[in-house]
């Protein structure tokens, strides 16, 4: 029993920059409602604000995978945690648009490195039985992050207190510094530093003293001397499949238009005539949904194969996004329009949260073969928050000039086109080692 919850606390520490990751992407949606008060924003400033945190993150993304590779998994999240501490600070202490986007691109920093290395870390533990579910905790965290933050902004929201409600992230980020001191680092990454003994008690301690870890290292250690690794091994014929999938499974992700909605769902509420508070309030519901369907995704994921899963989600929300539109177009303004805005986005999360989200964060490092884990997982981190960008970018310039509707429509017809790209150009990976992943890859390229 204590061997399990050591285990339990492990997965939890390796998965909390997931938490922090949430809290300060769903923050700012209702902080923004009040920092215009002091800081005196435009339609400008305002997307620079939650733009610059993603400016953070694709710089960060472009350069984790390598620097993970170099120092280790734990000392990257670690330092990942620091930065998650400065940049909170900052922007609890910010006294004007320069000062809050200089801590909202440290802030990504902290995003980029915690986005590329918790779904690896959480990979390279975990047995290939339980990865799936054990992976997922990095998106549970995540959706319980967006949900924390929602329910902070609606507890400050009366006072419009908005300092606290980003300088509030502190206190996870000291938890995440002063906890990953005490995790182990990753096995893998041991064995490919050399440090075989290390990696064969991390591995005893992990799986169980009684457990059987020696083909499990044999495996680590072929695989190992088969790769060259770096940049050149990640544009090799072999590995390209991998990084196609890859990144296209982070661009996708955000081009179905998730981030829109945690970024932009109090002004969306507000737009169909919702009070400031009740537009929070309203995120809350979405965001308790969010994790809700998490859990649940967690149950199922590695019982039913990733890519019916993924197809399976793609359906759900293009069937949502097109209700939503239809009916926004054929009765707009009304009580039905505003109705059909929170229950189809209600099932768009639904078709997400059990899907899209969990699995594409599951996969990325899946994919990718061990000596560039690493700096394939950031090139893949890097497309998702370089796509996260560019919507959260477009999203309010293009629903004023087109309307919710047809915005909704552009993302549905994406959403088609995911469902393509899954199905002809991803590999099943449930139920295989990592290793044997890379055995099926190197095979494909041979054939």
């Amino acid at each position: 029993m204590q061997k399990k919850q050591s285990n339990s606390l492990l997965y939890f520490f390796g998965a909390l920059g997931g938490l922090l990751y949430g809290y300060d992407t769903g923050v700012i949606s209702g902080a923004l409602l009040y920092i215009d008060e002091d800081l005196g924003l435009n339609s400008f400033t305002e997307g620079l604000i939650v733009s610059s945190l993603l400016v953070g993150a694709i710089i960060s993304a472009a350069i984790t995978g390598r620097v993970t590779d170099k120092i280790g998994r734990k000392k990257t999240i670690i330092t990942a945690g620091i930065l998650f501490f400065i940049g909170a600070l900052g922007a609890a202490v910010a006294v004007n648009v320069t000062t809050m986007v200089i801590a909202r691109v440290i802030l990504g920093l902290a995003v980029g490195a915690s986005t590329t290395i918790v779904p690896l870390y959480l990979s390279e533990l975990a047995p290939k039985e339980k990865r799936g579910s054990l992976a997922s905790l990095n998106q549970l965290l995540i959706t319980i992050g967006i949900l924390s933050s929602y329910l902070v902004n609606y507890a400050f929201s009366d006072a419009g207190a908005w300092r606290w409600m980003l300088g509030l992230a502190v206190v996870p980020a000291v938890i995440l510094i002063i906890g990953m001191f005490f995790m182990p680092e990753s096995p893998r990454w041991l064995l490919t530093a050399g440090k075989e003994d290390k990696a064969r008690n991390i591995l005893k301690k992990v799986r169980g003293e009684n457990a059987s870890i020696e083909d499990e290292i044999s495996e680590i250690q072929k695989a190992e001397k088969e790769d060259e690794g770096g940049i050149k091994e990640l544009f090799s014929s072999w590995v390209r499949p991998a990084l196609i999938a890859g990144l296209g499974l982070a661009f996708l992700q955000q081009f179905i238009g998730i981030n829109t909605i945690i970024y932009y769902a109090p002004s969306t509420f507000t737009s169909a005539g919702f009070g400031n508070s009740a537009a929070i309030l309203g995120t809350v519901g979405i965001g308790t949904v969010n994790v809700l369907m998490t859990l649940i995704a967690i149950k199922i994921v590695d019982k039913v194969n990733r890519k019916t899963l993924l197809m399976a989600g793609n359906i759900g929300m293009v069937v949502s996004l097109i209700a939503l539109s239809t009916i926004n177009l054929l009765a707009p303004d009304s009580i039905v329009a505003t109705w059909a805005i929170i229950i189809c986005l209600g099932l768009f999360i639904v078709a997400f949260s059990t899907t899209w989200g969990p699995v594409v964060w599951i996969m990325l490092p899946e994919l990718f073969p061990t000596k560039v884990r690493g700096i394939g997982t950031g090139a893949a981190t890097f497309a998702l928050h370089g796509a996260n960008l560019i919507v959260s970018l477009l999203f309010p310039i293009l629903l004023e000039a087109i309307g919710i509707s047809y915005l909704f429509y552009i993302f549905a017809v994406i959403g088609i086109f995911a469902f393509l790209f899954v199905k002809f150009f991803t590999t099943e990976t449930r139920g295989k080692s990592l290793e044997q992943i890379e055995e099926d890859l190197r095979k494909r390229s041979i054939g």
